[in-house]
């Protein structure tokens, strides 16, 4: 079982014959994601990478049955792509246009509450199911299928994070991108749910940024529902100065809870095992998954120990009454050997005096 995209899925990418579209849309087609099309406005009956092209996203869904979407198309108009992909009946849109003015983020928000989908992003590296399915941007080389699953504000930590568990012998099941926004579609502890409810998914890598709340409710989240899989976590801008932007929009220090410090510490609190540096992700989690491997079995090897270490204690008794009785026995030959020579020595004398 996969995370939102998996090989099954089909996928129009709006913006289809712009240059992020075409690009983007060639990297996915070879990493074997299914897409089944596009929509440009204005070209639909043509052919663009030989998949077709819509007028618009009800004509594509129609046409080809299509449940995810991904958008490349530029901010101003952006927002109204998403609502249109909601109305078409789009599962799983992924939105990775910078940019959006955040008013038409509110409203399109808003907008998707009555809808039957799942927005990730805006301004995000979008998701990839190692092995089976990219929607986005990232470098699909770097994620080697395995059983860690990854949620993060950064796209390129998402990148670093992925090649690091991959150098420590693991690898990924599902990487979700949610973008650096303000408003997003889906906030940090949404993504940790999904990954939480995944059984193909054993461990969890989080990674977050100043500004907002989304790790810390995350956090809380993760505690409140009993740990049920080892979380680590890192936040970025541990040096960024309070009240300026760093990066993304939403990457601004505001209330107390907004530092990389506060963060770090509430997520450690909740039972996350936090990296100082990013450099630690991999190695880290490595660790963690081997004690967790580890701890298990050695109770059960104590219990069943036990009962043999009775036995080994009797049997090295049974040796050492084994012993004690042979030195006996040899003492009695010792004690019982003196009287026989003092015989044999009067014998001679007297068979000496007899001569």
């Amino acid at each position: 079982m996969a995370v939102l995209v998996n090989k099954s899925s089909k996928i129009i990418v709006q913006g289809f014959t712009g240059g992020e579209g075409t690009f983007h849309a060639t990297q996915m087609i070879a990493y074997g994601s299914n897409v089944v099309g596009g929509v440009t406005p204005g070209k639909g009956g043509t052919l663009h990478l030989n998949k077709p092209v819509f007028n618009s996203v009800a004509d594509a869904v129609k046409q080809t049955k299509a449940n995810v979407s991904i958008i490349f198309v530029p901010a101003a108009f952006a927002a109204d792509a998403i609502m249109e992909a909601a109305d078409a009946g789009i599962e799983v849109i992924v939105c990775i246009t910078e940019g959006i003015p955040v008013k038409d983020m509110i409203k399109a928000k808003h907008y998707l509450k009555d809808k039957s989908c799942r927005l990730i992003g805006p301004n995000c590296p979008g998701v990839i199911t190692a092995g089976e399915c990219k929607v986005g941007i990232m470098p699909g080389f770097v994620f080697k299928k395995g059983k860690i699953g990854i949620v993060s504000k950064s796209g390129t930590l998402t990148y670093e994070a992925a090649d690091q568990i991959a150098k420590a012998g693991l690898g990924v099941s599902t990487a979700i991108g949610i973008g650096g926004d303000p408003i997003i579609g889906t906030p940090t502890r949404d993504a940790v749910e999904l990954l939480m409810n995944d059984p193909k998914t054993d461990a969890i890598v989080m990674i977050g940024e100043i500004g907002g709340n989304y790790e810390a409710d995350a956090a809380r989240w993760i505690k409140s529902n009993g740990n049920r899989k080892p979380v680590v976590g890192f936040i970025a801008g541990q040096t960024a100065p309070k009240g300026r932007t760093m990066g993304h929009a939403g990457a601004i220090v505001g209330g107390a809870e907004d530092t990389a410090q506060a963060k770090m510490q509430i997520m450690r609190k909740c039972g996350i095992v936090v990296c100082e540096s990013p450099a630690e992700i991999g190695m880290t989690m490595a660790k963690l998954l081997s004690k967790k491997i580890n701890t298990k079995p050695s109770k059960a090897k104590a219990s069943k120990s036990q009962p043999k270490s009775k036995t080994r204690s009797a049997q090295t008794k049974n040796v050492k009454r084994k012993a004690v009785n042979k030195n006996r026995g040899s003492q009695k030959l010792k004690t019982n050997s003196k009287p026989k020579a003092k015989i044999l020595k009067s014998k001679t004398r007297s068979f000496k005096n007899n001569l």
